[in-house]
């Protein structure tokens, strides 16, 4: 009916779930102002990478409508 723990070879594993310390962590370092606009700069510097790659990639990807006139109009003979 009631199973006892299986014997762990390593106690302080077994009870690992358990402990809780009471050492608190120090607070995090302050960005500085140099590395907080560094950071914007990098942020911008990608979105304006992936908006410069879009506006050069939409000609490819955009219909050329004079390109299938020409062709029809060679087939033609013109």
């Amino acid at each position: 009916m009631f199973r006892r723990r299986e014997p762990v070879p390593f106690a302080f594993l077994a009870e690992a779930d358990r402990f809780r310390s009471n050492v608190t962590p120090p607070p995090p370092e302050r960005s500085s102002w140099r590395e907080i606009a560094g950071r914007w700069l990098l942020g911008l510097t990608i979105v304006a990478a992936l908006v410069g790659s879009l506006v050069v990639g939409m000609p490819a990807l955009s219909l050329d409508h004079s390109a299938q006139t020409q062709e029809s109009q060679a087939s033609q003979g013109r």
